[in-house]
């Protein structure tokens, strides 16, 4: 199966595809949203549909490749206004040739032709507030970071933080679109100031407790990304990267020109 799904909290599944990344299904009693969509490599909309039948809204985090490309599969798609120049940057061929030679790399055999060429749905731009799901709340929050337009989604009813690539175990900050350190820093700290006590990511299967995030941010400090030494991701896109050292072993990678 390309997909695999671990329910980690009552209507909270957290779905896996064949690549390595996540995406996760919250479910209510009257209707479902699904926070990303992967690298599109299979027929996700098929798949959420063996985990509910329930009306579906679609919400991407950002507009990167491992998390836009599997809106192909849906009518209808929306992330924050930001997002619109990066979602036609990550949805084009170059960086469809990209996954699909990742692809190629790992073992995976996909239908190339109907990869390169399949459209994507007519992307809406919604703005942050409250999406009622029927006893459970989706509550879209604007976050700069990772992207201009990155969002992160607070579930009041399970005390849940969903981060989207804001926060990894190895968070990326250096993608040209990025925003410096320091700023991602200023606004990842104001989710603090969410009564959440779990945290779910887009790049880790697990359940986090909130004390993890507070110690990657608490741990960012100057002398943290004075300290950062140098890595070659981003070296393919000429741009000198470099990793700070963080609490139970997480690792932020940043562009160190704009530090």
């Amino acid at each position: 199966m390309p997909f695999h799904a671990i329910e980690l909290m009552p209507g909270i599944f957290h779905i896996q595809d064949a690549m390595g990344v996540y995406m996760t299904l919250l479910t209510g009693s009257e209707s479902a949203l699904l926070f990303d969509t992967g690298f599109g490599l299979w027929d996700l909309n098929a798949y959420v549909r063996t985990l509910t039948d329930l009306p579906l809204t679609v919400f991407l985090s950002h507009a990167h490749f491992d998390h836009v490309l599997g809106a192909r599969f849906f009518s209808s798609a929306s992330f924050l206004k930001e997002e619109q120049d990066i979602a036609r940057e990550y949805t084009s061929e170059k960086w469809r040739r990209s996954v699909l030679n990742d692809a190629h790399d790992a073992g995976i055999d996909i239908d190339e032709t109907a990869f390169l060429s399949s459209p994507m749905p007519s992307f809406t731009v919604i703005s942050e507030g409250d999406i009622d799901l029927g006893g459970l709340t989706a509550r879209i929050i604007v976050c700069p970071g990772h992207t201009p337009g990155s969002a992160v989604i607070y579930v009041p009813e399970r005390e849940l933080l969903l981060t989207g690539d804001d926060w990894n175990p190895v968070t990326w900050l250096f993608f040209p679109e990025a925003l410096p350190v320091r700023e991602y820093r200023r606004n990842v700290q104001e989710l603090l100031t969410l009564p959440f006590r779990h945290v779910i990511c887009s790049h880790r299967g697990d359940l986090y407790d909130r004390c993890v995030f507070e110690d990657f941010l608490s741990g960012l400090t100057e002398e943290a990304i004075a300290s950062a030494t140098d890595t070659p991701e981003g070296r393919d896109m000429g741009i000198s990267t470099a990793a700070a050292v963080l609490p139970h072993e997480q690792l932020l990678i940043f562009d160190r020109a704009k530090a």
